[in-house]
């Protein structure tokens, strides 16, 4: 692997794509310190030194993408979640609006008109994002009865919206130079390098905290969870198809052999977003409503995340969740429609309906694993919390699947360019 690494530095081109997706990194990682105007810098380090004190739960997941941003206010404070979030809106739109699905039928225009879509998409969550949190900022929602913004007027509340609404734009556009000049997907990476970038200080917390056993322990079942998430990633179901012979002019085409990949886990993260965003909502009614027996039950079952009927119901969800997505993702019909127009068929299985109940079929099968496999990941930091105390559990959910996930694309990405130039790769 060093070799590869070393190879990687030799070719010129290979080697500005990698410093420059390293310089577009730091200019990231720089605006993830930086806070918003008005905010009380030093009461927030304070208050979160104390190692006693959690943030409020229902930030995890955006303070996770963020890097750590959310919890200091800084301009990244968003993170890249609006992104992420309308990416998922503009996918299940595609659906159900015709003008949408025929764009994503048109190529590389129609993908070019939906991604401008998905920017304003992105500004107007952006917008919506920044004015709830500051407000819970202000309210000590986001960090237990502290006050964030202390003497919040209209001036100084609408410099924070524009502060954060300009940071989540700037990271979108940071993200695409990186898919355009750089190496990998420019969005992936950038949650990649927040979400290492806590690992060091997480790591710190539970050898303070927890001490030496713990620590090797939390590593070593880390190491395990890495190896298994590999597996899965890149577990997936090959569909022999076959293409007949047909004569176009005085040429002869098909005949050949390919199969269709089915993955393993074909959802990704998104499931565990969509369960964490449903289990939100009982907090956020309770932040809203302000009812005495609505605010108990959520303080007891939902808030702190240990409780076995929120990780029972998490896990069930993000399983629920999964089969949804995946629903939506790949259509058999359309599959086995393609497939037939173009002569194609699976060896035993008659064209047309037949081919799509099949491959649907299969689909069924390889979910329960893969969603399984996910919410069991996905669960591991509650139950580190409620079994072990371990407040902080960096190799479980979210975190791991899209450090592993976006890792591999990397690699392979890298590889394929030392390929091309008669260099060995990482993974050979």
């Amino acid at each position: 692997m060093l070799s590869a690494f070393r190879n990687a530095f030799k070719i010129p081109d290979l080697r500005g794509k990698i410093l420059f997706t390293l310089g577009i990194i730091a200019i990231y990682r720089l605006g993830s310190n930086f806070p918003v105007p008005g905010v009380d810098y030093k009461g927030v380090h304070d208050f979160l030194s104390n190692a006693s004190k959690q943030s409020n739960g229902a930030f995890t997941l955006i303070n996770l993408f963020s890097g750590g941003a959310l919890t200091q206010f800084a301009i990244f404070a968003l993170g890249i979640m609006p992104y992420i979030t309308s990416s998922i809106i503009m996918q299940l739109l595609g659906v159900v609006i015709p003008r949408l699905e025929q764009l994503q039928k048109e190529g590389e225009q129609g993908r070019k008109k939906i991604q401008q879509y998905t920017r304003y998409v992105t500004v107007g969550l952006a917008i919506l994002q920044s004015a709830g949190i500051v407000t819970l900022a202000h309210n000590g929602g986001l960090l237990q009865g502290f006050d964030i913004f202390p003497g919040l007027n209209p001036e100084r509340f609408a410099l924070a919206l524009l502060t954060l609404t300009a940071g989540t734009a700037l990271i979108m556009w940071l993200g695409e130079l990186i898919t355009q000049r750089g190496i990998g997907n420019g969005m992936s990476v950038i949650i990649f390098s927040a979400i290492v970038a806590r690992l060091p200080s997480e790591g710190a917390n539970i050898y303070r905290v927890n001490h030496a056993p713990v620590f090797v322990l939390v590593l070593l079942l880390g190491l395990g969870i890495i190896v298994a998430v590999i597996y899965v990633e890149q577990a997936q179901r090959r569909i022999p198809v076959q293409y007949a012979k047909r004569m176009v002019g005085r040429r002869m085409y098909g005949g050949q052999s390919t199969y269709i990949p089915l993955k393993v886990n074909q959802a990704g993260v998104i499931p565990i977003i969509f369960a964490s965003s449903l289990l939100y909502l009982p907090q956020l009614l309770a932040s809203v409503i302000h009812k005495p027996w609505l605010t108990n039950v959520t303080d007891r079952f939902t808030r702190t995340g240990n409780h076995p009927v929120y990780i029972l119901a998490y896990f069930v969800l993000i399983i629920a969740f999964a089969y949804f997505y995946n629903s939506i993702a790949f259509n058999p019909l359309d599959t086995a429609e393609n497939m037939q127009k173009y002569g194609g068929f699976i060896p035993g299985i008659r064209p047309g309906r037949q081919t799509a109940k099949y491959l649907d079929h299969i689909l069924t099968r390889i979910t329960l694993p893969g969603s399984l496999f996910l919410a069991s990941v996905a669960v591991l930091p509650f139950i580190a919390l409620s079994a072990g105390g371990i407040q902080q559990f960096p190799f479980g959910g979210t975190a791991i699947l899209i450090t592993v996930g976006v890792g591999l694309e990397t690699m392979k990405q890298i590889e394929s360019q030392l390929l091309m130039r008669n260099y060995e790769g990482f993974l050979r």
